[in-house]
């Protein structure tokens, strides 16, 4: 997993409560087993107009000074309805690193945090302010200090320690894990010879 540290970028506002998963990504993309590609389909039913992928102009992922921003802005209760891992993965594919939302899923929240995403809870008044600012002012989201800096003012956020050490390192399960690389090496070394044959 990539680290975050310090990520500065641009922002897109959708300001809608209960966003739930089928509408970050329909289940109809669920067959697709790549995380990669997954980009394309995110909020398919509000960014295309047909199944030709022809864009919608009036929805605002679409909008020309949107297009490259890192930082959704939205509403309450961002990722609600089923576990699908692929809405995470569609909202890391197409660019996103900070998800900023009033509340979250509990599992989508999960979600965001082991694909590399950092979601941060601030309150309605802090948001609608963020939503308003121009597509080219950009946010600073600093994980070591928990502060996201911004031309409206500097804002504090809460993240459990853990998670907050795994994304600074940069680990996943699989990466803390090997961190005791060397003590697993030695476990396995002092075990029984028939344990290891009865393995192959």
């Amino acid at each position: 997993m990539e680290k975050f540290t310090v990520y500065t970028g641009t922002t897109v506002p959708l300001m809608n409560d209960n966003i739930d998963t089928d509408q970050i990504l329909p289940k109809q993309f669920l067959k697709l087993i790549d995380k990669k590609g997954f980009g394309k389909y995110l909020m398919y039913e509000w960014r295309y107009l047909d199944h030709h992928y022809t864009e919608n102009p009036d929805f605002i992922f679409n909008q020309a000074p949107y297009k490259k921003a890192g930082i959704l802005i939205t509403g309450d209760n961002f990722g609600a309805g089923s576990s699908r891992e692929h809405a995470a993965w569609a909202l890391a594919d197409y660019g996103f690193r900070v998800v900023i939302a009033g509340s979250f899923g509990d599992i989508h929240y999960n979600n965001e945090l082991n694909n590399g995403i950092l979601p941060i809870v601030q309150p309605r008044e802090v948001r609608n302010r963020l939503a308003k600012l121009s597509p080219q002012e950009t946010l600073t989201v600093n994980l070591e200090k928990q502060l996201l800096i911004t031309p409206i003012g500097d804002f504090h956020f809460d993240i459990d320690g853990e998670w907050k050490h795994k994304l600074l390192n940069g680990l996943d399960d699989i990466g803390i894990t090997l961190q005791y690389e060397d003590l697993i090496t030695a476990y396995e070394k002092q075990r029984p010879v028939y344990w290891r044959d009865e393995e192959k």
